[in-house]
Order: C-alpha cells, then sequence, then structure tokens
C-alpha cells in the first residue's frame, strides 16, 4: 500500500463547496501517504457513468453526496446492511478485485459529533425533535434509534414525507405538523436541524425557541455557515450547540481508512485548516 498512489474524491452536483478534499488531502499530508482527493462534478443523468468508471479510472473508491446518495446506492455490487437501512450510501468503496461497495457513515459521523460536544450524551435522556425527512434525517433518525432514542418527533413540511419514515422505522417516532414545530419543544433534550433552512443562500429555519428547555442540545446538520441562525438564537438563550462539521469531520474517518489503510484523528490543525476555508 505503501508504494501505491491512492485516489479518491467527492461526487456531487454541485460539488465546489464542500470541505471535504481540504479534509483528506490534510490526513494525506499528515501520515505521509501517496495519493490526493478530489472534487468531481456529476450531473444527475451522468451518475451511472461516473460511478462505473471509478475501476476504470483505478480509484480506490469515492464519497457521494446531494443529489446522488440515493441513486449511487442502486449501482453498488454490495450495500452495508446499515447503509441499505438507510436507503442511501454517502461512500464507496472499490475492491482490489474491482466490486463496488456501498457505506453510509453519516450516522456515526452525526453519533460522534453529539459526543464530542458533550461525551456523556445519551440518546435516551429524553424526548428528540428532527426538522426535515430527507436523506440526512434519515440517517439521523435510524442512529438515534439504534443508540436507544425512546421518543422522536418528527417534523417535515411536507407531512407525508415524515409519515413515511416512521411507517418504516417504528413507534418510537411521532409524526409532528410543521404549524406545530415550536411546540413540540416543550420536553425534548435534543433538537436536530436536518433541513437546507438556515443554510448560506437558504432563508433562516422559522422556528421559536421559547419552549425549548436549556438543558436541551441544538444540534444543525449544516456546517456552511459554521453557525446557522438557529445555532447563534440557541447559544444566545444559553443552549449547548453542535454545528454539523463534526458530522462532516467524523464521517470522513472511516472513509479514509476504507480507502488509504489508517484511521486518522480530527486534531487541532485540521480543524484550523477548514476554518481557513471559510
Amino acid at each position: 500500500m505503501a508504494n501505491t498512489f491512492v485516489m479518491a474524491g467527492v461526487m456531487g452536483w454541485p460539488v465546489a463547496h464542500s470541505r471535504s478534499p481540504v479534509i483528506h488531502n490534510h490526513w494525506i499530508r499528515q501520515y505521509g501517504l501517496q495519493g490526493a482527493y478530489g472534487l468531481f462534478p456529476v450531473q444527475p443523468e451522468r451518475i451511472e457513468d461516473a460511478i462505473r468508471g471509478l475501476r476504470a479510472l483505478g480509484l480506490a473508491g469515492c464519497n457521494v453526496t446531494i443529489p446522488h446518495k440515493v441513486n449511487a446506492l442502486k449501482l453498488m455490487d454490495v450495500v452495508d446492511p446499515l447503509a441499505l437501512r438507510m436507503g442511501a450510501i454517502n461512500t464507496i468503496v472499490v475492491t482490489p478485485e474491482g466490486a463496488l461497495l456501498g457505506y453510509n457513515n453519516d450516522g456515526f459521523g452525526y453519533i460522534q459529533s453529539l459526543r464530542d460536544a458533550k461525551p456523556d450524551w445519551q440518546a435516551a435522556a429524553g424526548p428528540i425533535t428532527v426538522l426535515g425527512a430527507g436523506g440526512a434525517a434519515r440517517a439521523v433518525v435510524l442512529s438515534l434509534l439504534d443508540e436507544g432514542a425512546k421518543e422522536i418527533r418528527l417534523i417535515n413540511r411536507t407531512r407525508a414525507k415524515a409519515q413515511a419514515l416512521a411507517d418504516e422505522f417504528g413507534a418510537a417516532i411521532q409524526v409532528v405538523d410543521w404549524s406545530e414545530r415550536s411546540e413540540a419543544l416543550s420536553d425534548i433534550a435534543l433538537l436536530v436541524n436536518t433541513t437546507d433552512q438556515g443554510m448560506h443562500g437558504q432563508p433562516e429555519l422559522d422556528i421559536q425557541l421559547d419552549r425549548l428547555p436549556q438543558s436541551a442540545l441544538v444540534s444543525d446538520a449544516i456546517y456552511i455557515p459554521l453557525e446557522t441562525p438557529l445555532l447563534r438564537a440557541a447559544r444566545l438563550r444559553g443552549n449547548e450547540t453542535v454545528n454539523g462539521l463534526g458530522m462532516l469531520l467524523n464521517q470522513a474517518r472511516p472513509a479514509f481508512k476504507a480507502w488509504f489503510g489508517v484511521m486518522p484523528e480530527i486534531t487541532p490543525a485540521l480543524r484550523q485548516a477548514i476554518m481557513a476555508t471559510f
């Protein structure tokens, strides 16, 4: 492995904003490896060509991000059981024989980001409110359930989409109307935003935090900006907050290990390198 030049990257559309190359190329330098990690802007209709091309190009694998996570899963030779339950992949590993293996490290990354911020965090500490019902919500909800969450209030602008998730993942999930979102915060231990509201260039999330207990942890899957309007409002009223950067950093670790053979560490130098890109 040491003498081989290993290539990987991230496919998305758009993908120019991704901080994944900063993370992986930092680790490649840190561990003295021969390799590179690049950006692959792939239009949705070209995703099959792009994934089939991984083998021919000799890539060790790649990350897949929005909007390819669901469609990429269908093109794998083998899909990890957890990724299958999530219905999406974010990591592809090409075996030496050329088989395509699909994984989803988003949930692992999310849970670890909470633990990094609050080492004693427990999923069963109290009710959890999750906003959104897309791919990120699937990964987050499933991981919270696997960690022992007893009650998850799922709130999405389109109720039917939230209901479909609840039907699939079981009785611990209660669907709450979007109009009741501020009321659904009254006794929770964790609030999670998985929508794009508050992301750079998007309108901010419209929610009132008056009923949110001060002991609740507030987390946002968004990392551009690092502090969304939701996190800022929560911080100013005394809540502990976690942004999406920890999720991004932690989901990258098992992927890097699969491609480059080293389980990398998240160091202050890496965080600094990412901060410099904002």
